[in-house]
């Protein structure tokens, strides 16, 4: 079984992923990850981002392995295990360019199915219900208030040690709702099937307890 979860950022989407995936015990993949990885990958090699002709280039030479449990996800691009390295805010904003590539669109998402076919899954990304997994059974649309996201992800930055100011991490979530959103391929939407939550005022508790709700009606 797949649950797939879908929303821009800020609004929960790995936090509860991760608490679902465990209580269900499923596998949990972060998809988003997998971008991450790539990002790393182009600013290691000193290649513009939004240079989608070099970037392309760069993927046949890249052994992308994800390693996934109930709860963690371990990334390793050429054999060097970079997941911590992969929230920093430079790796977040390239991420969030070449995702609009197609050529890296497409080079990921065999990798994505074949995570998939390892067992039930909690899926979160931005395009898991529409292209990566269109036939999953249970989808959900997260979304919360533009100023909720911006003061949720602002204080993840400066929990991990990345100073910012809130306005710059408001213009950066901003800019990439626009990329996200409006990209040629697989661009953020909700699936039609979708159950769309607001994250705005619940608990990530509270956030559970409703998919949850929703995952038994379909075991």
């Amino acid at each position: 079984m797949i649950v797939a979860i879908d929303g821009p950022a800020g609004v929960g989407k790995s936090t509860v992923a991760k608490v679902l995936a465990s209580r269900l015990r499923f596998l949990y993949l972060d998809t988003g990850a997998l971008y991450r990885s790539v990002a790393w990958a182009v600013l290691q090699q000193g290649v513009e981002p939004a240079n989608a002709e070099a970037v392309a280039e760069l993927l046949p030479n890249l052994s992308l392995q994800m390693r996934v449990t109930n709860d963690e996800v371990t990334v390793s691009i050429n054999g060097k295990d970079v997941t911590k390295e992969l929230r920093t805010p430079a790796v977040s904003s390239a991420a969030s360019v070449v995702s609009a590539i197609p050529a890296v669109r497409a080079w990921l998402l065999p990798i994505q199915r074949e995570i998939g076919q390892k067992g039930s899954v909690v899926a979160e990304g931005r395009d898991i219900g529409t292209k990566v997994f269109p036939s999953a059974p249970v989808k959900f649309f997260l979304e919360a208030d533009p100023t909720v996201r911006a003061q949720r992800r602002h204080r993840e930055l400066v929990a991990a040690g990345h100073r910012s100011a809130i306005e710059q991490t408001s213009a950066e979530l901003e800019g990439r709702d626009d990329r996200d959103r409006s990209r040629s391929t697989a661009p953020l939407v909700a699936a039609d099937d979708a159950h769309h939550i607001d994250t705005s005022r619940l608990s990530a508790e509270e956030v559970v307890s409703r998919m949850l709700a929703v995952v038994s009606s379909k075991l």
